[in-house]
């Protein structure tokens, strides 16, 4: 990951310089996380610079903000537009976007509703989330001590930031420990999800996955995959998976904007099936990078092409 191609982010309603992209000390956020954010790829495609899946993310965050009583201050039409402005600004033809809606500067406390709802979207360029060799070669990861929150406590289904303090405990442990990754367990102890990633398992022929009441976030590529997995045949079981179904898999693998479709070679330093990728993860992944590259059919319309002009 590198900032120094980074020219302009957009705040507010105008793009700044880079090194003028800040917030004040005061600022709700910072004192309670009070923000609702992002992650969306932009990939290179034969056919030009195209975003995957804008139009969902924009609904995501808007759900998340919708949730935590936010109102952004566009329309779903606008802030693509924003979006489409801050690429441009910066001339990229593959990256990431974040869009972040923040509760900014007004008054301390506990209550938000005494601070404006401000929107920064920033894009960077962002290689391979869980290291350059991971989508081949997969990651160790292991079962976190930390679970995943207990409903009613923090709606899982929004995508806040003051949520993944959770995820980086989760990913601090794994790391310290000698692992990539780690994997979450709910409350009631059953799978859940990675610090940031959704989760799936091959068992004898079938892909299982969480539900969404697993407190995973309904993931966009989750879903995705969920769809290229039935149409080409194989059966998708969304349900409650115990801890141990995770070394007995056949296969396990990673889903996620940032993560895309990454195997998991060990869990606990146990081997998943042979220890390296298998052939429903790598299937998966040859038909997923296919649409992304322009080489597959984009039957769902799930590449939105990146505008090249500036609007007039």
């Amino acid at each position: 990951m590198s900032y120094e191609e980074v020219r302009k982010v957009w705040m507010n309603g105008r793009l700044v310089d880079f090194a003028d992209a800040k917030i004040h000390a005061f600022s709700h956020v910072f004192h309670y996380g009070s923000a609702m954010f992002e992650g969306v790829r932009v990939y290179k495609t034969r056919n030009g610079a195209a975003a995957f899946r804008l139009d969902d993310h924009i609904d995501r965050l808007y759900h998340s903000c919708k949730i935590y009583r936010m109102e952004i201050p566009y329309t779903g039409a606008e802030f693509k537009e924003a979006i489409f402005d801050t690429i441009r600004a910066n001339g990229f033809d593959a990256c990431y976007i974040r869009p972040v809606i923040y509760r900014g500067l007004g008054a301390l406390g506990v209550n938000p509703f005494r601070s404006p709802v401000d929107v920064v979207i920033g894009v960077w360029k962002w290689g391979q989330y869980l290291g350059a060799d991971a989508i081949v070669n997969g990651v160790d990861v292991c079962v976190s001590s930390w679970n995943r929150m207990a409903p009613n406590t923090f709606p899982a289904m929004a995508k806040a930031t003051g949520h993944y303090l959770n995820s980086m405990l989760i990913k601090m442990e794994a790391l310290v420990n000698g692992y990539t990754e780690g994997v979450a367990l709910d409350s009631s102890g059953r799978v859940s999800e990675g610090s940031g990633e959704n989760l799936f398992l091959v068992h004898r022929g079938r892909i299982l996955t969480p539900p969404l009441e697993g407190s995973i976030l309904p993931g966009i590529t989750r879903e995705t995959v969920i769809t290229l997995a039935r149409d080409a045949g194989y059966t998708v079981v969304e349900q409650q998976v115990a801890r141990e179904m995770l070394y007995i898999a056949d296969e396990v693998f990673f889903t996620g904007t940032a993560a895309e479709i990454t195997p998991v070679r060990s869990v606990d330093r146990i081997p998943v099936g042979s220890g390296r990728r298998g052939p429903v993860t790598e299937r998966l992944q040859k038909d997923f990078f296919a649409l992304l590259e322009g080489d597959a059919e984009d039957r769902y319309g799930w590449l939105t092409p990146i505008p090249v002009e500036a609007r007039v």
